[in-house]
């Protein structure tokens, strides 16, 4: 059977669908990292406080807070980055019984396609838990490089590369939340390929409800209300 032949096994609303989930994951991803001005999105908002927590950190004393702060942002990267790790090698080896994976799809479905198909969709998802570790590695990796600067800010605030350093240590927190976010919408949209298994207009529906939730947390939450209320703006 030739590529052809194979890639025919596949309905048009079969790549309608996959195409509106990659369309949907990278365009969400470039819609919250570059928001309206007048909207901006929960992520956009909390990078404006990472950069005033590095600016207050400078002058805090003790640091053990901010220590403790950056320990916990590494550890939900790396339990993350586990999570990944454990998908992946389930789905590698789903793809080495894929014939009972057709088996119990096709019983769900009523639909006898040839292995291949379900091949190609374990690895539609395989390929978005990829990229979400690779995100949350990064993120780790980020994260690291954040507390070391944080550890070069001079003790004491007036030393002339004090600011300078800590505004570098809140640039790399962000950078670091931006790929950690990354790789959390690869996990929201990964979880919606899983039911391309059940056809196309189920992964289209799939897609539809995880960019709702998407789009509602990052410009229609209350956490989103609460970052926007500018009543402690002189405390700061």
């Amino acid at each position: 059977m030739t590529w052809i032949d194979r890639l025919s096994l596949f309905s048009p609303l079969d790549y309608v669908a996959l195409a509106l989930l990659v369309c949907c994951w990278l365009g969400v991803s470039w819609l919250i990292e570059h928001p309206p001005g007048a909207r901006p999105s929960t992520a956009h908002l909390m990078a404006d406080y990472r950069r005033e927590w590095m600016r207050h950190f400078l002058t805090r004393d003790p640091r053990i807070f901010d220590s403790q702060i950056i320990g916990n942002l590494r550890q939900g990267t790396a339990f993350f980055a586990s999570a990944c790790m454990i998908a992946i090698g389930g789905g590698v080896a789903l793809l080495g019984n894929a014939e009972r994976l057709a088996g119990v799809a096709g019983d769900l479905t009523l639909d006898q396609a040839p292995i291949f198909v379900w091949e190609v969709k374990v690895i539609a998802i395989l390929l978005l838990t990829t990229n979400a570790f690779l995100k949350f590695v990064w993120a780790h990796r980020l994260f690291g490089y954040g507390a070391v600067l944080m550890a070069a800010v001079p003790n004491d605030p007036n030393d002339p590369v004090a600011r300078a350093r800590a505004n570098k240590a809140g640039e790399i927190n962000v950078l670091a939340a931006r790929s950690y976010n990354r790789g959390l919408r690869s996990v929201y949209f990964g979880i919606a390929a899983i039911a391309w298994l059940a056809g196309a207009w189920v992964l289209v529906v799939a897609t539809l409800f995880t960019l709702s939730v998407v789009l509602r947390r990052e410009f229609g939450s209350h956490s989103r209300a609460v970052l926007l209320d500018d009543s402690d703006r002189t405390k700061l």
